[in-house]
């Protein structure tokens, strides 16, 4: 699914299987993440349904302005719509325990069954959220620089590098099962050039 594609509609499999996607493997007994994509103005909802099945989720928000014509003021906002994470061993009962949740539509994955998200972009994205740098949407990424942060609040946050001026670049990271990328600008000498191993993997330490 493209950043500009249609919110109302999960991504197909064709979407998400073009370019070097990071998908790592279900390993059975070790706990992993996943998209579930929900009724769109729902997430807020199913997140707190799912946690008190004792599921373990994330919810992506960040800071926007209101558009109330009367007042302006900074609110909080899902940063990706329709779409909520989980964390667990999907097995096939916890994974109709989760589609029996109201608002819910599907696991995302591909004709073989629901697939993992790599830990280190649910990382990525909850270091960025918890730093005080602006973020933004952008569109999605998945080829270019990659590097990993090495000094500042972004540390050890790993993307693809998308650079401005020599001395400033913004650092993009990606969810690949959606298709979502968001970015924040940061100083170039804070980052470091990662290898890329092979098509479809990541050398991250």
């Amino acid at each position: 699914m493209h950043a500009d594609s249609d919110p109302h509609h999960p991504p197909t499999w064709s979407d998400v299987s073009r370019g070097p996607i990071l998908f790592p493997k279900l390993t059975g007994n070790d706990p992993s993440w996943f998209a579930l994509y929900v009724q769109v103005n729902h997430e807020k909802e199913v997140a707190k349904r799912l946690a008190d099945k004792s599921i373990e989720c994330f919810l992506p928000m960040m800071e926007s302005w209101s558009k109330r014509l009367d007042r302006r003021k900074k609110i909080q906002v899902v940063l990706f719509r329709g779409y909520v994470f989980f964390h667990t061993v999907l097995d096939n009962y916890t994974n109709v325990h989760i589609l029996k949740t109201p608002g819910t539509v599907s696991v995302l994955g591909n004709s073989e069954g629901p697939l993992p998200i790599p830990s280190f972009q649910i990382d990525n994205l909850r270091t960025m959220l918890g730093s005080t740098e602006p973020l933004s949407l952008h569109p999605y990424l998945k080829e270019g620089d990659w590097v990993r942060v090495v000094h500042g609040p972004m540390k050890g946050c790993v993307g693809i590098l998308t650079r401005r001026n020599p001395k400033r670049g913004r650092l993009v990271v990606s969810l690949d099962i959606i298709r979502k990328s968001v970015s924040v600008e940061l100083d170039m000498e804070d980052v470091e050039p990662l290898q890329a191993a092979a098509p479809g993997k990541i050398v991250c330490s």
